[in-house]
């Protein structure tokens, strides 16, 4: 991934069982989707599973806010880029950017506010100086979105 361009974070396809009754890929799948490109963002910060294990520390979505912007159904091959658009102390901002790959339109945009805490106190924490400085690097500005 070249400086300044979203990663990407989650491929695959709209399958039928995706679909709800009016034949458009339902919500649900929408969130499912983001949600590994979620992971695969905190990941890249260091985020991993055997990490935050190993360190009893944790990632939590606290607000998540979709926009839909094309419908998609059954058989469109899709694909999600990602960027953090801001680091806190104790908060990374991302943003999902779901495309049709056969059209080139955005289907859907995710905007997730993501808290790091003790998963033992169960209370947020700053974000060690590693993985704030490794997200600050995948941070996208607006120029070049």
């Amino acid at each position: 991934m070249a400086e300044g361009e979203r990663a990407i974070t989650y491929r695959g396809v709209v399958k039928a069982e995706h679909c709800d009754h009016m034949g458009h890929m339902n919500v649900m799948w929408y969130v499912g989707k983001f949600d590994e490109a979620s992971w695969q963002m905190f990941a890249a910060m260091g985020l991993t599973r055997s990490w935050m294990e190993k360190e009893k520390r944790g990632v939590a979505g606290v607000e998540q806010r979709i926009e839909y912007k094309r419908e998609l159904r059954a058989g469109d091959v899709i694909t999600v880029r990602s960027a953090v658009d801001e680091v806190k102390e104790k908060v990374v901002r991302l943003t999902h950017v779901m495309t049709n790959d056969d059209t080139g339109e955005v289907a859907a945009i995710m905007h997730l506010v993501a808290v790091y805490f003790d998963t033992e106190a169960r209370k947020s924490l700053p974000l060690p100086a590693e993985l704030r400085e490794r997200a600050s690097r995948m941070i996208v500005t607006a120029e070049s979105k």
